[in-house]
């Protein structure tokens, strides 16, 4: 496709939904698409983290953004969000269901039930619940695209990573099922699976401790955000009847999900 066809489909002002939107992969993808022209809702958990990337996405990018804030974890809090959107922000174009986490690096037989159930509920069940609240707009607009975030752990398994890896081989299961059954509806489904992220992933997986999380990046250079967002700009950028279905990327010195070649 011609850079020409990509600026035609980037000045159209769709509208774009992303989960998990205050900070890595959600945050840089706001960034890109704002960039490009398009309007914005930004949802997450910290109200003053969505005020601020409002603020800094309407003066720099001068676009609309509309934020909404809640759990994906709660099922209702976010059937109350989405159901109640203006209804200039009902033509929802793309979802970028990005909102997940990874807690804890245990062996399966010392890992906290805890640390299981919310990894569950953020990359699943919440996963399940934006998706089913705003296919139907999508099924009235004749259409749309789903982008889902899973990982290279939904596609191996490693050491330590169980119910982490767990919930990204259900949302690789899921993207597939998606696909299926949303193309009568004229719905692409991507799934975009990075490898090692330098976000606040690993911060949040090691609960803060910032010398094991900085330590996970030890010897080789990961994926940045920004690197995520390119390739989910440029799958949701193609001609309407190209789907890109499975992304699987990693930086040159990883080659699985636990190959790496560390200097």
């Amino acid at each position: 496709m011609t850079a020409v066809g990509v600026n035609q489909i980037s000045i159209m002002k769709r509208t774009i939904l992303i989960t998990g939107a205050t900070s890595g992969i959600g945050k840089a993808c706001a960034e890109k698409f704002a960039a490009a022209g398009d309007n914005i809702i930004i949802t997450g958990r910290r109200q003053d983290r969505l005020d601020e990337l409002r603020t800094t996405l309407q003066s720099t990018f001068h676009v609309k953004v509309l934020s909404l804030c809640f759990d994906v974890q709660d099922k209702d809090a976010v059937a109350a969000a989405l159901n109640d959107i203006p209804a200039e922000w009902k033509k929802i174009n793309i979802l970028i269901n990005n909102a997940g986490l990874a807690l804890g690096r245990d062996s399966f037989e010392d890992a906290d039930m805890q640390d299981w159930e919310t990894m569950l509920n953020t990359n699943v069940h919440g996963l399940l619940y934006v998706s089913k609240a705003i296919v139907p707009l999508m099924i009235e607009m004749g259409g749309g695209h789903i982008i889902n975030m899973g990982s290279i752990a939904g596609k191996e398994v490693y050491e330590k990573g169980n119910v982490y890896c767990a919930s990204k081989f259900a949302v690789d299961a899921i993207s597939r099922s998606m696909r299926i059954d949303l193309m009568k509806h004229n719905i692409k489904v991507t799934s975009v699976n990075p490898g090692a992220v330098e976000t606040e992933f690993s911060l949040v997986r090691f609960k803060g401790e910032e010398a094991k999380a900085t330590a996970a990046y030890d010897g080789y250079k990961p994926l940045t955000a920004e690197d995520i967002a390119d390739t989910v700009f440029y799958c949701a950028g193609l001609p309407p009847h190209v789907c890109i279905n499975d992304v699987s990327m990693t930086c040159v010195q990883q080659a699985g999900t636990y190959y790496f070649y560390k200097k």
